[in-house]
């Protein structure tokens, strides 16, 4: 890969390395922002929801902006977006503040994340797609292993507030990043704004994924919560038939009919809906029924993370060698066994142990993430990429926000039958169970895909009679 294709990504994931850091660090802090706020822990829930699903709802709109407006423009304002949120957050005193300034930063990452993205895969020849991607994510994920003790470490020894700060130098330093090496990148032929579309996607989603989350509890009463979930199913389902009626649609649905990107969004929901529950559920398992610090936990949690790392410089060699169906089935299986062996973490469980499952859990993610990205893109046009990356962003947020719903909810489910209020390790052991079952089923939609499915972008088989490297760059074998 030239240096040519090296610096956007990197440019890029300055900014990701912010959004993050900033994930993994309110996760760790969870229980004491509970304690101050006088909120259930579980309730939390909401920060986390509020954040996905206003990432989900406005990240069509990010598309669609970036090409009228120019992406340099677009992903400048997100950065100050985010930053604002972040200061929302530092100074919220309700759970209600938290979660309407979680929403603010959700509108930043909504335009950041496709469009840093978008900017990339308009860049980078698609033999050099995997790669890229991989340059592109790995300073990010330097955030979540950062962010766990980091914000451990604060939230222990000073306020949970300061963790906030943390975004602005950050930003400041993506915005000049931005100026100086981002491509403010337009496209000529615009397309009309699918206004229509984006008011039923965006109240489908929002009341659908914000009611599931509210079922069982007090937020609201229960007949709000349902009218609030029918209203969101009808819209939605309004939504798919407007959709086939228009020539270019806010969410392009069209697009599932390709094989590959078919399979990557609904084996990638399921496989999403477990992982994203992990970083919700793991540090209210070491900090509530451990009963460990936030630093403590941190000094553990981090290490998922970079076994992340571990992985990315692995993924072409070995999508090269075995295919994108082969990866995904084996290395999802493996992933998903690592989630449920969470399950098993008792308080007595040696701190070498956790740390060698989270570790090794975090690769197996890692390989699964960048084999799903790749997929998603490698049969999609130059043209289509805006509404493929817009498509394939709505489907990750909300297949995280819904594994945090769920994990919740069992959770709260197995408290209720249990006759107690306190969380004990049967509660959480339950929902990682459940979680890596959901995790494991994605298989059985990849295992659907062709042998060569992908080949463009993997370099698997593409002429069999050259064998599985043949069209591999030498120095990426």
């Amino acid at each position: 890969m030239s240096s040519g294709f090296r610096i956007v990504p990197l440019v890029v994931a300055a900014a990701l390395f912010m959004e993050n850091m900033d994930g993994t660090v309110i996760s760790t802090s969870l229980p004491q922002i509970a304690a101050d706020l006088s909120v259930d822990p579980v309730v939390l829930k909401l920060a986390f929801t509020a954040y996905l699903v206003t990432l989900a709802v406005f990240i069509p709109l990010s598309g669609w902006a970036a090409d009228r407006l120019g992406s340099r423009t677009v992903f400048r304002l997100a950065i100050v977006v985010f930053m604002l949120g972040s200061i929302g957050c530092g100074y919220a005193n309700s759970l209600f503040d938290l979660v309407l300034a979680r929403a603010v930063q959700g509108l930043g990452g909504a335009m950041m994340v496709p469009v840093g993205r978008l900017v990339v895969l308009r860049s980078v020849p698609k033999n050099q797609l995997v790669s890229a991607l991989a340059y592109l994510t790995v300073p990010a994920l330097i955030g979540p292993v950062i962010g766990p003790p980091l914000g451990g470490f604060i939230t222990t020894y000073f306020d949970w507030r300061w963790i906030f700060w943390i975004n602005l130098p950050i930003g400041f330093l993506g915005l000049v990043l931005a100026t100086l090496y981002i491509p403010n990148i337009r496209i000529e032929a615009r397309q009309p704004f699918d206004m229509t579309g984006f008011l039923l996607s965006g109240t489908g989603l929002a009341l659908s994924i914000f009611g599931l989350t509210l079922i069982g509890r007090d937020v609201l009463p229960g007949p709000a919560v349902a009218a609030m979930m029918v209203v969101g199913a009808l819209a939605i389902a309004l939504y798919v038939r407007h959709a086939g009626r228009i020539a270019h649609p806010i969410l392009e649905l069209r697009l599932l009919r390709l094989p590959t990107f078919r399979a990557s969004v609904t084996g990638g929901v399921l496989f999403r809906l477990g992982i994203g529950a992990t970083p919700f559920l793991l540090p209210l398992m070491l900090q509530v029924s451990f009963g460990l610090s936030a630093f403590e936990s941190g000094m553990l949690t981090f290490v998922s993370a970079a076994g992340a790392i571990a992985m990315k410089f692995s993924a072409r060699p070995l999508l090269a060698r075995f295919g994108f169906r082969t990866v995904l089935i084996v290395n999802g299986l493996l992933a998903a066994v690592s989630i449920a062996a969470s399950a098993g973490f008792t308080a007595s469980t040696p701190a070498v142990v956790i740390m060698s499952v989270l570790l090794i859990g975090g690769f197996f993610r890692s390989l699964q993430f960048s084999a799903l990205n790749a997929l998603a893109f490698s049969d999609i046009s130059h043209a289509d990429m805006s509404k493929g990356t817009s498509f394939s962003g709505v489907v990750q947020q909300l297949s995280q926000s819904i594994g945090v719903a769920v994990a919740a909810m069992v959770i709260e489910l197995s408290r209720h039958l249990r006759g107690e209020t306190a969380l004990t390790q049967i509660d959480f052991a339950t929902a990682f169970l459940v979680i890596g079952a959901i995790a494991a089923s994605s298989a059985f939609l990849f295992a659907r895909l062709p042998a060569d499915a992908g080949a463009e972008v993997s370099g698997h088989r593409r002429d069999p009679s050259r064998g599985a490297d043949a069209d591999i760059d030498p120095d990426l074998r």
